[in-house]
């Protein structure tokens, strides 16, 4: 979405959108847990991965948007499966329930941890309910994820498999207001680099990191912005979002999504403990 073409509705997918790639393990017997599967980009990784064959979990507190992700993917008519999982991300029962539910479904091979939530307010006005809440989805449950998933990817055949975390521009930098987001985003690198660590070289960690994509979570903050600011939801796209960005448009769900696919297929072999930076020059360049 351009500031010329300003309208905050989330693009619809369609096969076109999605990246497709050839992969040995990319079939129905390899599983793929998918955390935020219920809306903006964690359905749409969902569907891009069962689009690539794979057997996918995908795990969200909002039932009734997992049934709208399993409709999409049969719209799209994907080849693997999409099996929803309702999953309170805050309870650790539900997350290890998650991740033997997927292993059970097949080999677990692919984790992408997606699941994310919002919260615009200066340090000393920002609840700290809402600072526990934000940490403990964004953090504390991939950690908890990857904890019960590492051992089912070393039990398949070959241990090869890959841990994806949804980071951020705001992963590499920091912006007024945002400050758990920003907490739990740079949290997420560090916990990324340990994953690589620790994988052996078969097991891969990686990390995604985009500007503004246009979902629901960022129309909440549209809006949440341009009240806390005082100006108008077309200024908060394109001065306080857009205005540092070389490419002047907004990111849609399925391109953040192929970008998942390309990190966790061979051809992301080499990506390891590192970041996937797709931020149309927000982090390296400036006026």
């Amino acid at each position: 979405m351009s500031t010329d073409e300003f309208e905050l509705t989330e693009p619809e997918l369609t096969a076109d959108d999605l990246l497709f790639v050839e992969d040995p393990h990319f079939g129905p017997e390899s599983v793929a847990v998918v955390t935020g599967a219920a809306s903006g980009i964690g359905r749409a990784t969902a569907v891009a991965l069962a689009a690539n064959g794979l057997t996918v979990v995908g795990a969200d507190i909002d039932e009734d948007g997992l049934e709208g992700t399993v409709d999409l993917a049969a719209d799209v008519g994907v080849e693997g499966a999409v099996r929803p999982l309702p999953t309170d991300l805050t309870d650790d029962g539900d997350v290890e329930t998650m991740v033997e539910t997927a292993a059970g479904a097949g080999d677990l091979r692919y984790v992408a941890n997606v699941a994310g939530m919002q919260h615009i307010a200066p340090i000393p006005e920002f609840p700290m309910d809402r600072y526990d809440l934000l940490l403990d989805i964004m953090l504390r449950a991939p950690f908890l994820t990857v904890k019960h998933a590492m051992p089912h990817i070393r039990a398949t055949d070959d241990g090869v498999g890959a841990i994806a975390n949804m980071s951020s521009v705001h992963g590499h930098y920091a912006t007024q207001d945002k400050a758990a987001y920003i907490t739990a985003k740079h949290g997420l690198t560090g916990l990324t680099r340990a994953i690589a660590a620790e994988g052996e070289g078969t097991l891969r960690g990686f990390s995604v990191s985009v500007g503004y994509v246009l979902t629901p979570l960022m129309v909440n903050q549209i809006e949440d912005t341009a009240a806390e600011r005082g100006i108008s939801e077309r200024e908060v796209v394109g001065d306080v979002m857009l205005g540092q960005a070389r490419t002047k448009e907004m990111m849609t769900p399925a391109e953040v999504a192929n970008l998942f696919t390309f990190g966790l297929s061979k051809h992301g072999s080499h990506l390891n403990g590192a970041d996937l930076l797709w931020d149309g020059g927000y982090t390296h360049t400036y006026e």
